[in-house]
């Protein structure tokens, strides 16, 4: 199959807004859990997930946070402006950009452009009993984005400011405000690593119990980082696939997690979307290694079509292997990077065996990676979901899918 010239029409679904899950259930765990194994289809509850697993199995989590990266200034007009913020311009390492005190920047999006031509926006804050300004300057454009730069005459660090002032972003097609319970239900209860501004949802059905029950089943447990970006949420709108531009995501990987999936045969479950390109995508970062082990961190970047354009062919241990030997090369213990793989039918999986994920929006780059995954029989999965109640997108239903 010729991935780029892929129709999105042909990846299209009738989807009625009420079948949109616009609030979680009340039990993280007690949402349906759809099983496709090889062909068949059936259904179950989320917390009876570990006796569907083979014993023995390594399953892989995203273990990014969610932050609280919608900020709203008002002009001394009374314009309101909204600042989105997608990633750190200056430092650009996520943990660097959080511990920041006094100034740092952003590439952000911006609500109301039009009535912010010049100057900075002000807005007066208060932690702990102390009052301060946070400025918000233009310094540029950055693609589709806009450059920020924050500034505050307060010793707090910039994690504490989003914190006080930032709101947590759910997603668009929710069409709704962001209320408290999200800042706890549109967290998994094993994010860790402050940068995402899109849960990895698939994560949100996991409660210590489950978890539990996977280590009293024998599932070996591995966490690595992808910060979602506001870019999962971008749809298709060209008629060939090809025309589609991912959006680059930024992924930690620590040199453990890489050395257990040499364990485990580099055989993994993800645990959704972003834990799939994750996996996919150290694949691809080895491979280049195998040929060129003097590159930099910047140059292990995935492009987009990599995979589909005479990628380097090479065992998946190869391939994880020279990632170790690379690390241990740079004296480094995490793998720090980032990816805009598209995964899409004619994609070949060379880690992901199994993947727990929810159910996707029409004519979305996630569902041509189920479909891909699933040898293009996401029809039945999804016409299956459709016609037995299942709750759609971020707080909706999940589904482990056994190809």
């Amino acid at each position: 199959m010729d991935t780029k010239h892929i129709h999105i029409s042909d990846y299209n679904y009738a989807l009625p807004e009420e079948r949109i899950a616009k609030f979680p259930l009340p039990h993280r765990d007690h949402s349906k859990l759809l099983i496709y194994d090889k062909g068949e289809v059936k259904e179950d509850l989320f917390f009876n997930l570990p006796n569907y697993l083979p014993e023995g199995a390594l399953m892989v989590f995203n273990n990014t946070k969610v932050i609280q990266a919608r900020m709203h200034f008002r002009k001394e007009t009374g314009a309101l402006i909204e600042i989105f913020l997608l990633e750190p311009a200056l430092p650009h390492d996520y943990e660097q950009m959080f511990q920041m005190r006094g100034h740092c920047a952003w590439y952000c999006l911006v609500g109301n452009l039009k009535k912010w031509k010049e100057g900075a926006l002000k807005r007066e804050l208060t932690i702990r009993e102390q009052t301060f300004v946070l400025s918000a300057k233009r310094t540029g454009e950055h693609g589709t984005s806009h450059c920020i730069a924050f500034e505050w005459d307060a010793d707090f660090t910039f994690a504490e400011i989003i914190d006080a002032v930032g709101e947590l972003p759910i997603p668009p097609y929710l069409n709704r405000d962001t209320q408290e319970s999200d800042k706890t239900t549109y967290q998994t209860v094993y994010s860790k690593i402050k940068g995402s501004v899109a849960a990895p949802t698939a994560g949100l059905h996991f409660t210590p119990a489950v978890l539990s029950a996977l280590d009293a089943h024998g599932i070996d447990r591995e966490e690595l980082t992808l910060h979602v970006g506001a870019g999962t949420f971008k749809p298709v709108k060209t008629e060939e696939i090809e025309g589609h531009e991912m959006h680059t995501e930024y992924i930690a990987v620590h040199r453990q997690t890489l050395e257990k999936l040499l364990k485990h045969g580099c055989k993994a479950i993800a645990v959704g979307t972003t834990s799939v390109r994750t996996l996919e995508s150290l694949y691809y970062m080895g491979a280049k290694l195998l040929s060129t082990p003097s590159l930099t961190e910047h140059e292990l970047h995935v492009s987009q079509w990599e995979p589909y354009d005479g990628a380097p062919d090479c065992q998946p241990e190869e391939s994880l292997q020279a990632l170790v030997r690379w690390l241990d090369r740079n004296q480094m213990t995490t793998l720090h990077s980032s990816t805009q793989i598209i995964i899409a039918p004619g994609y070949d999986y060379k880690i992901v065996q199994m993947m727990v994920t929810n159910f996707h929006q029409p004519q979305s780059t996630l569902l041509l990676l189920v479909s891909a995954f699933v040898h293009g029989d996401w029809h039945k999965i999804y016409d299956y979901a459709l016609s037995h109640d299942f709750r759609f997108l971020s707080y909706g239903d999940s589904s482990l899918l056994k190809p």
